[in-house]
């Protein structure tokens, strides 16, 4: 019994000393658990510190910044605030309230992105572990662990490199964004953030706003519950689910993106957001028979105008960056400068393009339309050569303001996308006449319109030649007419009586500030710049002689506001008086005559379908390489230009037209439809008035003086507008009374000793006033008592016999005496006595009574007479048979066989008398 009772007592000791050990092994084990499971902890926390401690905790004002700072589109208005379009970029969003958007996209979205949106506290942990376990086993289904609030933070703060770093900084952001913004925040801001593939034009998308849009066709706030789904789907993976290829076709399979939708709705009937009813209702909607058709972007409708809005803007906020950093480019060398004018370039088309915003134009919707309009149709261009199209640029400015009502940029932006009206640079020919030959002489009081200049040809100081067109000349015409005329060799002459700095200073007052360090040339002042000029430039440069003499840089863009509808820019109009009043209207009275019969656009007027007070200017450079037309009326300026983009001959003769009068009706077709479109602007009721001090004023033109009765004798005074500061107190003594002989066609002042029968009283031109060579070689009819003050030729040897004399019947006729100096011949009767005298040497022959003998000597400069000729004798014709009336057997019985050539006239005659209506004196103009 003892014995039995001893082993139960000892089992039993046994049996407890087993339970102490495994106790204190398990008490072990759960404490080295419990250190393992806090170390791991503090050491997963330290990790999850140390990955997150280089990031900057934001402020609630840090926050909105960043988060509603989206990429949105921006938009550019025409005038009167009318929608133009999007300026193109590569994403294309519109930012809209909460309340603008379908409660189906709303529902739908929560429903299957984040369905404890307005549970959590920006993370759900539990969603996090199994994002992590997936990804650890690499598990076929990927579910994602990321809140609406996280998908905010990626997309607006840090990247979509996937890495612990980015995660770690993505939570602690998340949960730090959930204290400072309400539910209904974060919602609208992930709703106006989140990419949607593509739209129907093929351009990226994002926000709600933008997918209904593009892919619908509706409004955000439109939206119903298949449309909805559909787009709440597309974000998980835009680019495959969406139903849009590159260049917005409408792919042949998006199955994916349907099977999308269909995942979509199950979440949102799950969520009971829809009953089942909605559910199959739903399911089967025709996704692919409501998609929206291509909308156009603007560039498509407005190429030449979208672009160059953004060109414009693009500078305008570069500047505006520059300004902010301190940038100042006078400080740097020309390449830096290049580099960091670029550098500035690039970030502000990137702002322009993403900043969200509104562009305002000062361009007339319905004008601009119709210019377009105008270009296509007509049927007055040129035709191609080499490939290329006879091109145009034009261009119409508010004269008081600067602002580009309108514009052409040329005939097809799909053939050549240069805007031929602010970017190409052409020389601009007889154009420049007025801005730069006359206008600083006349406001100098060099010149006035009644001056007279000389119109005769002549040479740069380089020595090369310069004239007229055709070579025809006046000797002297006014500056009115030389200007009405279009001649070349006055507009020379006229420039170089101005000092060569005043000249430069008008040229850049005037705009033209792409000029070599010596411009201008003498032959700028017929259009000769070396880099030429644009047709805005041109046309913005005579404005100011419809508004009083004041410069006004003309402008394109109004204002830019932010989306938000602060303006960060707004234009300010800034003058500068280039002439004074009196000059811009003595300008503009000269160019009035250009519009007028006579004038090189004297057609003009009858082209137009409106009136109005218009003066105005043509122009053409070499070879027909361009050709130009500028008008304007007291309110607007609008400039035209021809040629091919590769300089070549544009057809002198086409269609009936010469190539000015062709100019001239693009011109006028361009106004018609303008005027047609809004005839407000053009204000054709008003007229040019003159300022004060414009009076009328007879003058000696040559001098600019008063008339003494030797010029009004020599028929060169002219009586015009003068501007009264510049009136003459003194008289012309710049003519004298001077015997001239002509010799050659050429008139010479005659020597004391000129015999006086060879001679005529006339009017000497002072040769230090003019100092001009051969001027009365081209005096016309009515100025034939003008000579210059030169001496006739003297070769100083008595002149030889004259030969060739013969005698036919009365006229009595010899050979042109060779000595230069010969200035006439006398006739003899072989007695001795003089029968007659001969004045010139050009005039070889003379009348002379039946009868007698006849013999001619030769007279010179100097008096000196040749020997005489050998002597003709008088011969009378035999007497006439008397008629036989058999020689009259054969003649015509009647009137019939006696006709007259009746022929239709040549293709020559028909053309010469093509111009009758046109008036087209242009061609006076070539440089």
């Amino acid at each position: 019994m003892s014995q039995s009772s001893n082993h139960t007592s000892e089992e039993a000791t046994t049996l407890r000393k087993s339970l102490r050990i495994i106790w204190k092994v398990t008490l072990i084990s759960i404490i080295s658990l419990i250190a393992i499971f806090l170390f791991v902890g503090a050491a997963g926390a330290g990790f999850f510190i140390s990955l997150v401690e280089d990031q900057e905790a934001y402020s609630k004002e840090e926050f909105r910044e960043k988060i509603y700072n989206y990429e949105e589109v921006s938009h550019i208005y025409f005038a009167n605030n009318e929608y133009l379009g999007e300026i193109p970029a590569d994403l294309e969003r519109k930012e809209r309230p909460l309340e603008e958007i379908s409660d189906h996209l709303i529902h739908a979205i929560i429903a299957t992105e984040d369905n404890q949106f307005f549970e959590h506290q920006g993370i759900v942990p539990k969603a996090l572990l199994r994002a992590v376990y997936q990804e650890i086993t690499n598990a076929e289904k990927q579910t994602g662990g990321s809140t609406l609030t996280q998908q905010i933070i990626k997309n607006q703060i840090l990247s979509n490199e996937v890495t612990y770093d980015r995660k770690a900084k993505e939570i602690a952001l998340a949960l730090r964004m959930e204290h400072f913004f309400d539910k209904n925040e974060l919602l609208e801001a992930y709703l106006n953030i989140v990419p949607f593939g593509r739209n129907a034009d093929g351009r990226n998308i994002a926000g709600a706003e933008s997918a209904a849009e593009g892919i619908f066709g509706v409004s955000a706030s439109e939206l119903n519950l298949p449309q909805a789904a559909f787009i709440a789907g597309l974000p998980q993976n835009p680019y495959v689910y969406t139903p849009f290829g590159r260049g917005g076709v409408v792919k042949e399979d998006f199955q994916a993106g349907l099977n999308r939708m269909k995942t979509v709705l199950n979440n949102m009937l799950r969520y009971g957001y829809i009953t089942e009813e909605e559910y199959e209702e739903a399911l089967d909607y025709d996704i692919r028979a409501h998609l929206t058709e291509p909308s156009g972007s603007v560039v498509e409708d407005y190429p030449f105008l979208t672009y160059e809005a953004q060109r414009r803007a693009t500078r305008i906020i570069r500047n505006m960056l520059m300004e902010e950093d301190g940038v100042q480019l006078d400080d740097v060398e020309a390449e830096e400068r290049e580099r960091i004018v670029q550098e500035y370039d690039k970030e502000a088309r990137h702002q322009l393009t993403i900043g969200g915003y509104n562009v305002h134009l000062t361009v007339d919707r319905k004008i601009y339309e119709a210019m377009q309009e105008a270009v296509k149709t007509s049927n007055w261009f040129g035709p191609e050569k080499d490939g290329e199209p006879e091109q145009t640029g034009a261009i119409l400015i508010n004269n008081k303001t600067g602002a580009i009502i309108s514009f052409v940029g040329g005939r097809d932006f799909d053939i050549q996308n240069l805007n031929h009206a602010t970017q190409a640079f052409r020389q601009n020919g007889s154009t420049m006449k007025p801005l730069l030959a006359y206008g600083t002489g006349m406001d100098q009081g060099i010149l006035q319109p009644g001056t007279v200049l000389p119109d005769v040809p002549g040479t740069y100081s380089s020595g090369q030649t310069y004239a007229n067109y055709g070579h025809s000349y006046e000797g002297f015409v006014s500056v009115r007419e030389a200007l009405k005329r279009s001649k070349n060799a006055p507009a020379v002459r006229a420039f170089q009586r101005v000092d060569h700095a005043s000249s430069r200073e008008t040229l850049q007052k005037l705009g033209f500030t792409r000029l070599h360090p010596d411009e201008p040339f003498e032959s700028g002042a017929i259009g000769g710049l070396m880099y030429g000029t644009t047709v805005e430039q041109n046309t913005n440069a005579f404005t100011v002689f419809a508004n009083e003499g004041k410069y006004k840089e003309s402008y394109l863009i109004e204002k830019i506001e932010t989306k938000d509808g602060e303006i960060v820019y707004e234009h300010e109009i800034n003058q500068e008086q280039v002439f004074s009043p009196q000059t811009a209207f003595l300008m503009t009275d000269i160019l009035r005559d250009v519009v007028k019969p006579g004038g090189t656009a004297g057609s003009l007027p009858s082209r137009l379908a409106f009136g109005g007070d218009w003066a105005g200017k043509t122009g053409t450079t070499d070879d027909y390489h361009d050709s130009w037309f500028v008008g304007y009326n007291p309110n607007v300026t609008f400039g035209v230009w021809i040629g091919y983009d590769t300089p070549k001959s544009i057809e002198t003769f086409y269609k009936g037209l010469r190539y000015g009068t062709r100019t001239q009706q693009i011109w006028a077709d361009f106004m018609n439809k303008a005027y047609e479109a809004n005839p407000t602007i053009f204000g054709i009721e008003d007229t040019f008035e003159p300022p004060e001090g414009i009076v009328r004023q007879t003058i000696c033109g040559i001098s600019g003086k008063l008339p003494s009765s030797l010029c009004a004798e020599a028929g060169l005074t002219t009586t015009d507008y003068f501007n009264a500061n510049f009136l003459p107190t003194e008289v012309d003594n710049s003519l004298q009374h001077s015997a001239y002989v002509t010799i050659h066609g050429a008139r010479y002042k005659a020597y004391d000793n000129t015999p006086s029968e060879f001679t005529k009283a006339g009017v000497a031109v002072n040769a230090d006033f003019l100092g001009i060579d051969g001027l009365s070689d081209y005096l016309p009819d009515h100025l034939q008592n003008v000579t210059p003050d030169r001496e006739a030729p003297d070769n100083g040897r008595t002149p030889s016999p004259v030969t060739g004399i013969q005698l036919s019947g009365s006229t009595l006729s010899w050979n042109v005496h060779p000595d230069n100096d010969i200035v006439g011949y006398r006739v003899y009767r072989s007695s001795g006595s003089v029968v007659t005298s001969v004045a010139g040497n050009t005039s070889t022959s003379v009348s002379v009574a039946p009868g007698g003998s006849y013999y001619v000597t030769a007279v010179d400069s100097r008096g000196r007479e040749s020997a005489s000729s050998s002597t003709v004798q008088f011969t009378p014709p035999p007497p006439e048979e008397e008629p036989d009336d058999t020689d009259n057997e054969d003649a015509p019985e009647n009137d019939e066989d006696r006709e007259e050539d009746h022929s239709e006239p040549t293709d020559d005659q028909e053309e010469d008398n093509t111009s009758s209506d046109e008036n087209d004196n242009d061609d006076s103009e070539e440089n």
